[in-house]
């Protein structure tokens, strides 16, 4: 398998599923998990807590030069994906917010972000301990690991995967309204795919996956079962 660990590259827009998806399919093949979105939020928060404007490339490449962003894996058991470290301080719940979403799509847009990040992705998916890795995010499959053994592209319709956000933030308190989280769904994905650096798309050898009507588990089985499928044929 080219000398390094089984890569499964899992990209679509905000809302698809990845996140939950990814974490889950991690789990079931053993896998190490490497969430590019909550790199991404992490500099978007560390700028923010910096004054670092989104778009300042000369304050953001002096930021990410002193950064340091590590997963730390949950209590077994426990149920939840890793802890994101940002300088030692655990920042997975205040990255999670609408701000550091947006955040996160506006700082991705940035050649010197996504320059500055792509060997620390790779080097966490391809680490030695790693039998393999699952990665999720937008242009994982067309930037960070072309050469993925597998390839997915989730996606579904706006106004349920904008609903999935609302349902996950009033569980966590927000008081966004739908409308709200629609509007920024829609402000991000018009981002996403109208940026001029690695904008979002389907790899072309890519398996494209609709989760609207699709239940997480569904999605999973999908997965898991082509991932199982291409590790016995490279056997």
């Amino acid at each position: 398998m080219k000398g390094r660990p089984f890569i499964v590259a899992i990209d679509g827009p905000a809302g698809a599923g990845k996140s939950t998806a990814a974490k889950l399919l991690a789990a079931r093949l053993g896998f190490a998990l490497v969430d590019t979105g909550a790199i991404y939020r992490s500099v978007a928060l560390a700028a923010s807590r910096a004054g670092v404007a989104f778009d300042d490339d000369a304050g953001l490449a002096r930021l990410l030069a002193g950064l340091s962003i590590v997963f730390e894996p949950a209590p077994a058991g426990s149920g939840q994906g890793p802890r994101v470290l940002l300088d030692g301080e655990d920042v997975s719940a205040a990255i999670r917010t609408p701000p550091m979403s947006l955040g996160a799509s506006a700082v991705s847009a940035r050649p010197v972000v996504r320059a500055g990040l792509l060997d620390l992705q790779r080097r966490l998916a391809t680490a030695p301990a790693n039998r393999g890795a699952v990665l999720e995010g937008r242009d994982i499959g067309t930037v960070v690991f072309p050469d993925a053994d597998l390839k997915v592209f989730l996606t579904a319709a706006p106004e349920v995967r904008a609903r999935r956000r609302f349902d996950e933030l009033r569980a966590k308190g927000d008081r966004s309204t739908y409308e709200q989280v629609l509007a920024d769904q829609l402000r991000r994905d018009r981002d996403d795919a109208e940026r001029a650096v690695a904008p979002l798309k389907p790899a072309a050898d890519a398996v494209l996956v609709d989760t609207t009507r699709l239940t997480l588990g569904e999605v999973v089985d999908r997965i898991a079962s082509e991932a199982g499928r291409r590790q016995e044929a490279g056997r």
